[in-house]
């Protein structure tokens, strides 16, 4: 199915917040990206990989609001008053070549693909109606570039690198199950939780001050 890891989000109540949170975690500074007029946000972007990058992402108070929900459960008022207090790694997303037959196999309602824009950049984004975190934000969503190279190549590299992505979950045969339907499960790392626990993703990432971690939980142990 030829799907990778194409980046992680980091959400936050704004850009400036979101900016030091890595700075802080990371001990980079992530640089300005741009406007996503289509979904009312606007975002930071750095290079992880040769084809593969960090977002900072935040509702844009200085354009109009959507006429449908924002990606990435911003507008769910659990999901805002949890990053008014702090930022955190939010979703994360995969590529693929072909969208339409990648949401059409798989175990699980990932959306239908939209068309979104950012300047000279185009893509399809599969979206749930309700803009909701998918499976609380364990699940990725999908995402197929319009471009003949990938565009992290041109994002600002902070000599940071993906190291390891890993899923904790309580129901772990569930979400591999489905991950495998897309094809991502082999480029992840998933452990189980007990039942009642609460899932959480946990990225590791090479940085030039060594190992440091993002958790979906917020400030990584």
């Amino acid at each position: 199915m030829n799907t990778h890891i194409d980046h992680l989000v980091i959400g936050a109540e704004s850009l400036q917040q979101g900016v030091e949170y890595v700075r802080t975690q990371l001990g980079v500074e992530i640089p300005f990206g741009g406007v996503h007029h289509k979904m009312g946000t606007h975002n930071h972007l750095m290079q992880l990989g040769e084809k593969l990058f960090l977002e900072v992402i935040a509702i844009n108070p200085d354009i109009p609001s959507p006429a449908s929900p924002r990606w990435f459960g911003l507008d769910d008022p659990h999901v805002r008053c949890s990053l008014s207090k702090q930022p955190r790694l939010l979703a994360w997303v995969i590529n693929t070549p072909d969208i339409k037959t990648l949401v059409n196999q798989a175990r699980f309602d990932f959306g239908q693909p939209e068309l979104i824009s950012r300047g000279e950049l185009s893509w399809l984004f599969g979206l749930p109606d309700d803009g909701r975190l998918l499976a609380g934000g364990m699940l990725p969503y999908l995402m197929q570039w319009h471009s003949t190279h990938h565009p992290a190549g041109t994002m600002p590299d902070r000599a940071c690198r993906l190291e390891t992505l890993c899923i904790y979950h309580p129901r772990a045969a569930w979400l591999a199950c489905i991950l495998d339907s897309i094809g991502i499960n082999a480029q992840i790392q998933i452990q189980p939780l007990s039942d009642n626990a609460t899932p959480y993703l946990l990225v590791s990432i090479k940085t030039p001050g060594g190992i440091k971690q993002l958790s979906s939980q917020g400030l990584a142990p």
